[in-house]
Order: structure tokens, then C-alpha cells, then sequence
């Protein structure tokens, strides 16, 4: 078997038929990513392979950090030839890291490339890269398209104007047939605890041109941006948690601890609110209660990702900012919490569709058996375990995860991947995905774990790739 060839990762023949017959061709609706608007929108033309590579990718520079690359040459102002060098240098010492295969899947489906990058090979490779990327043009769009993408689902925080993604629906479909829908990230304030809070109330206030004097007027403006985001087509919101710390909801208590928080404002200082954890835990629970509440009357999806713990080299984060790639597990408990907020949300039949994912897999037993508690109201998989995600959506990960959600839930409901990317070619991790996918259906129907039924197992194949998040998202 040659490297990376067409039987990647398809160890078995009826892996590969499940893969090359049922998967392969699927269209792909990435439901949760970090693309940005204003480049599909303006259909951005990139310069060279450094740019659409490298640009803002922190997986990358947490693996050349390693390798002892100097940060110059990483977020650096070195020229662009001389990052894709030290990323070339990088790569052979990353067999084993996922970051390989997805190297070379990008090279193969995008460029055409089936040599080894290292070192020797960068130069080749640098200059036909960069020639499909100009004289052929090998935009954003064209990098979607080329994916076969039927939908993305973009990251907006709920100040936005959302102006490019009116744009984009304006583009003709014969030139571009991509859905792109924006979903409702308000994290900014549910963090209550940051310095910036005072002033990211008021900017989102400046946005909807009415003031947010109260918590009561925030809720307000919030649920106003809800209705906007979802007359361009958002079906999800998404929140990034530490971990759920869940207080049932009190209004009065929740009204103080915003007005306490805003106080930084009215003095003028830059200085965080001196609020206690369960002041912080109070607030956040009555605010994400009100936002699941509208969530559900609109239909929409709410994803929580749990367990990331956030800007670790302070001395980097006042250097570079955050999402520079100095993030980790976070190991907090979750059961009470989390048990908490959907035990609430069920009590008063607002329970949204949800899609939990963790960081870290010590939880993944937690979120395993919570959410069969709490499924029904004729959704199917109304409540899912999302995938392997961030430092787990490689093979070992994605396997665990399907492997757990398998014998605790039901896989064949599961909603599949997504990309989580800010990079236009990280769509072949989708086909990554796939091919463990059917690798692992198609090893245990030889072991005669599951039948041999090539109607079933295609079915629960092509469901599992794209047919379920279409109609889970609606």
C-alpha cells in the first residue's frame, strides 16, 4: 500500500467499499466553522501557499513552537517563502499528528500534489502550489465549491452587521450555490467577569441603536439580534465554556450583578468587576437560560463546547492576543452543572436541539448518559454528542467518540463532523472523518459485531456524513 493512497486509512474491503461507494461523494454541510465572511463574500484571491496556510492556523504554530522554530518565522514578519520552509522542515516530525495527513490530504485534493513535503521538497512544491493559486485561481470560492459544500455555518458575534453574509446572498446561484448562514456566538456577554464586558454591552448597543442601561434591556437587544441573525438563516448559536456552572435562574440577583458589572463603565475604568465566582455562575445562568429559551422558540440549535482552557503564556497573550495557539484541556467537573442547565431547561419545556462537545474526554461518559435523559419531543437525536473536536479530532479521538456515543446512544443519528477552521482547505478533513468512519463500520461488520448489509451500512454511512446535519439544522 502506497502513502496516503486511495485506501487510505480503509483497512478492510468493506471499509473501502463503504468509503468509495456510499461516502465519497457526499456533499459536505459544515455546520460550525470559523471562515470569514468578507473572503467568501469578496471571493478573496490568495498570493501564495503561506497565506491560505499558515495564516492564523494555530495548530501549525503550536507544532513548529515545538520543533523549536523561532516565532518570527511563525507569527513573525519573516517572508512568506521562509514560514512555508519552516513549516516544510516541521513536518517530518510530525508522524503521527493528524496535522500530517491533513498536509497532504490539502496537497492531494487541492493541488494535485502526491510528494512528500519536507524540507528538500518545499521549493517544488511552494512554486506549484502558488501557481494554481494565481494563474488558475484558486479562490475561496473556488475552494467551497471544489468541496462540494452545501452549507457553511459561520461564527458571528451578535454585534455584527452581518453585511457580508447579506452579500453573499446576492451572489447568483449559477456562480455560487454555497448556502452561507451565519450562527449567534454571544459569548462576550455571558462574561461578565472581563474587563471588556462594560464596553462590549455598549458597542452591541451602538449596533442596535437602542441603550442597554439594564439586564432587562440586554435580554432585550439580544433577543432582537436573534431575530435579525435568523432572517439571514442562522440555525445554531454556539458558547464556549470553561464548564457548565449552573445556579437556577433569579432574576433580582442576576439585574444586581449586571448593574455591578457596568459600574466599570460609568467610573471610566478599564478594571474587571471585583465579582465573586457565584456572582459570575448566578448571572450566566439566568442570561444563558433566556438565550435557550428564544433558541428553542426559533428551532435553532444551541452548541456548547466545554472544556478548553484558554490563553495559558500570559507573556504570549499580552504579545500576540488569543487564538495563537496557547490553549489547552481545561479539567473542571461537569455532571452538576451541565445536569443543572438541562434539567431547567426541560422543567420549562424550553429545551433547544443541543449539541454538546468537550475538550477533554474524561467527559465523555457525562455527556454520554446525560443527554439520553433528556431527548424526545419527536427530534430525533434532539440532543447530541458532537464530534471529536479540536485536540481530539484525530483517528484515536474520532474513533473514541463514535466508539462511546455508539454504545451509550445512537450513532447512526449522530450529525457528524465539521471543520471548526479558519483555512478554506481544511474541508478535507471532512473526508478524514469519513474514512475513519467507514474504517470503523466496516471492522466491525467483519467481525461479524454488526450484519454485512451494504443498504444498511451505506445508509447509516451517507446519514452520518451529511444527511443528518441537513435535516437536524433544518
Amino acid at each position: 500500500m502506497s502513502f496516503m493512497d486511495r485506501d487510505f486509512l480503509l483497512t478492510t474491503k468493506t471499509a473501502r467499499r463503504l468509503y468509495h461507494q456510499y461516502a465519497a461523494d457526499m456533499p459536505i454541510f459544515d455546520y460550525h466553522c470559523h471562515l470569514i465572511p468578507r473572503q467568501i463574500a469578496e471571493d478573496t484571491n490568495f498570493s501564495d501557499i503561506a497565506q491560505v496556510w499558515l495564516g492564523g492556523d494555530h495548530y501549525k504554530w503550536r507544532a513548529m513552537r515545538s520543533n523549536g522554530v523561532d516565532e518570527h518565522l511563525i507569527t513573525g514578519d519573516a517572508e512568506p517563502r521562509e514560514k512555508f520552509q519552516a513549516w516544510a522542515q516541521t513536518l517530518p516530525y510530525l508522524l503521527g499528528n493528524p496535522l500530517y495527513h491533513w498536509t497532504h490530504l490539502e496537497l492531494q485534493r487541492f493541488f494535485g500534489i502526491t510528494e512528500v513535503l519536507d524540507g528538500d521538497s518545499a521549493e517544488e512544491i511552494w512554486q506549484e502550489c502558488n501557481r494554481i493559486l494565481t494563474q488558475e485561481g484558486l479562490s475561496a470560492r473556488r475552494m467551497i465549491t471544489q468541496s462540494k459544500v452545501y452549507t457553511i455555518g459561520t461564527t458571528d458575534d451578535p454585534a455584527d452587521s452581518l453585511e457580508w453574509h447579506r452579500q453573499i446572498r446576492q451572489i447568483p446561484t449559477r456562480e455560487f450555490s454555497t448556502r452561507v448562514i451565519p450562527s449567534f456566538r454571544p459569548d462576550p456577554y455571558l462574561a461578565i467577569e472581563s474587563a471588556a464586558f462594560p464596553q462590549r454591552v455598549a458597542d452591541l448597543a451602538r449596533r442596535a441603536d437602542r441603550p442597554i442601561h439594564t439586564l432587562d434591556d440586554l435580554v432585550q437587544v439580544l433577543s432582537d439580534r436573534i431575530d435579525f441573525f435568523d432572517s439571514l438563516g442562522c440555525r445554531a448559536s454556539d458558547h464556549a465554556l470553561e464548564t457548565v456552572g449552573f445556579t437556577p435562574p433569579r432574576q433580582e440577583a442576576a439585574r444586581e450583578v449586571f448593574l455591578r458589572a457596568m459600574e466599570a463603565r460609568d467610573s471610566g475604568t478599564a478594571e474587571s468587576p471585583n465579582l465573586p465566582p457565584e456572582d459570575r455562575k448566578l448571572y450566566q445562568s439566568y442570561l444563558l437560560v433566556e438565550l435557550a429559551r428564544r433558541y428553542s422558540q426559533k428551532g435553532w440549535a444551541m452548541q456548547l463546547h466545554i472544556a478548553a482552557r484558554r490563553n495559558n503564556n500570559s507573556r504570549f497573550m499580552d504579545r500576540l492576543g488569543p487564538d495563537t495557539g496557547f490553549d489547552s484541556v481545561q479539567d473542571l467537573s461537569l455532571a452538576d452543572g451541565l445536569a443543572g442547565l438541562l434539567n431547567h431547561l426541560e422543567s420549562q419545556n424550553c429545551l433547544p436541539k443541543t449539541v454538546l462537545y468537550s475538550l477533554n474526554p474524561k467527559d465523555y461518559y457525562t455527556i454520554g448518559t446525560l443527554m439520553g435523559c433528556y431527548q424526545g419531543g419527536g427530534i430525533p437525536g434532539k440532543i447530541q454528542f458532537g464530534s471529536a473536536w479540536w485536540f481530539n479530532d484525530h483517528r484515536d479521538g474520532m474513533e473514541e467518540q463514535m466508539r462511546i456515543l455508539g454504545n451509550l446512544g445512537l450513532l447512526p443519528r449522530f450529525i457528524g463532523m465539521l471543520t471548526d477552521s479558519r483555512s478554506f482547505l481544511s474541508y478535507t478533513r471532512h473526508e478524514y472523518f469519513r474514512r475513519i468512519l467507514c474504517n470503523l463500520l466496516g471492522g466491525w461488520a467483519e467481525a461479524g459485531e454488526i450484519p454485512r448489509d451494504e443498504g444498511l451500512l451505506g445508509k447509516t454511512v451517507q446519514n452520518i456524513s451529511f444527511t443528518n446535519a441537513l435535516e437536524y439544522f433544518g
